[in-house]
Order: structure tokens, then C-alpha cells, then sequence
């Protein structure tokens, strides 16, 4: 027996954490979900991505070779057991896909859609998410949506109108 009431074959089958786990650390403040809103954002089939690379001045508070992820999904989706079910399912095609597609220094938000996500093939959303995630390391920096205040957006359509 060892620490914990476990014998040493529990130990060895159990093994370590796969390093590629513990660089994901989860979104919880509304300023993160926030922030991922306002950058790149593809509609995929069964969910949406939010993905945006963190800046700089972030460092001194999130380690810079962590990967970040957030999901939510809204009253949309139905109920509390639909959102919690697509909830669960984003969660486990992100701990597969992200750690290998995804790269550090990022902050992904999955996002559900009402009856797709919970019923969707499995491994279409799989493969789905890892084509999302290369597509957006693929596409060019400035290719992001801009960063100015739609306030700044309304008045140029009116001066031009």
C-alpha cells in the first residue's frame, strides 16, 4: 500500500499527468471572455472559437507559455442539463485538441450552439476544432478584427452617409 490508500499497481497504471495537460488553465473572469470577444472569431458548424493571443503587458500575471480556454454556453442552448451537456462536450474535444493545435501564449473561447453541440458527431467536432485552430494560427496578425470601439464605427457611417 501506498500514500492515500492506493497499491503500488494503482500507482503505475495511473501514471503521471500527460505534460500536455498542465499548460491549460481555464477562463474565469467576464474581462477574459470579454477580451476574447473582441478579437479573431470563427462560426464553426457545432460551436463558435474565440481565439486571441495574449499581449505583453499580461505576462506579469498569466505565465506566458499557458494556454487559456473558456466556455460558455447561453440560455439559448435550452435548459440547464442541455447547457451543462454541451458544456461537457466542448470541454472534452478541448482537452484533446488544444494541447496539440493549440499554442501558448493564447486565450481560446468555445462557445455553444443551441441543438448542434450536444448532439453533434463527436468526431466531427474534434476534427473541426483542430482545422479551426490551425486555420487562425495560419491566418496574418493583422488579419483580426479591429481593435476600435464600435462608437468609433457609427460615426464614420455617419459622416459618410
Amino acid at each position: 500500500m501506498t500514500q492515500g490508500g492506493r497499491t503500488d499497481c494503482e500507482d503505475q497504471a495511473a501514471g503521471p499527468a500527460p505534460a500536455a495537460f498542465l499548460s491549460l488553465s481555464v477562463l474565469r473572469k467576464r474581462a477574459d471572455f470579454l477580451r476574447a470577444a473582441r478579437a479573431t472569431r470563427l462560426n464553426l458548424l457545432a460551436f463558435g472559437l474565440q481565439a486571441r493571443a495574449r499581449q505583453a503587458e499580461e505576462a506579469a500575471t498569466i505565465p506566458p507559455d499557458t494556454i487559456r480556454i473558456g466556455f460558455t454556453c447561453s440560455r439559448k442552448v435550452g435548459n440547464a442539463v442541455a447547457r451543462n451537456r454541451a458544456r461537457r462536450r466542448l470541454r472534452a474535444i478541448a482537452r484533446e485538441v488544444v494541447p496539440q493545435h493549440g499554442q501558448a501564449g493564447w486565450d481560446y473561447v468555445l462557445i455553444g450552439r443551441p441543438e448542434t453541440t450536444a448532439q453533434a458527431d463527436f468526431d466531427a467536432m474534434r476534427a473541426e476544432l483542430a482545422r479551426a485552430l490551425a486555420r487562425v494560427h495560419a491566418a496574418r496578425p493583422d488579419a483580426s478584427r479591429p481593435s476600435r470601439p464600435a462608437s468609433d464605427t457609427r460615426a464614420a457611417d455617419r459622416v459618410r452617409a
